[in-house]
């Protein structure tokens, strides 16, 4: 933050919350991504969704290694099959 930059309490409590619920966010980011895959049809797309899912496992706590082997292998089962067990 910025020298001399404070929050309003009605800010402090809307970043506190937040925090407190940045993993159910992940999980719902996660889930949407595996939903959309599933559905798309176009391959530009479909790299979007694989690159954002790549991300989303990262911040959740999946080893790098083992986030890019089911991205590279553009494997839906067991990016799903990842989310169920992180989450």
């Amino acid at each position: 933050m910025a020298r001399h930059q404070w929050l309003t309490p009605r800010q402090k409590g809307i970043v506190r919350r937040y925090y407190e619920h940045k993993e159910t966010l992940g999980t719902q980011k996660l889930s949407e991504i595996v939903s959309e895959l599933y559905l798309c049809e176009d391959a530009g797309k479909a790299e979007r969704l694989w690159q954002q899912a790549l991300t989303a496992l990262k911040n959740a706590g999946v080893h790098e290694a083992r986030a890019k082997r089911i991205v590279e292998g553009r494997n839906l089962e067991r990016l799903a099959h990842v989310l169920e067990e992180v989450f």
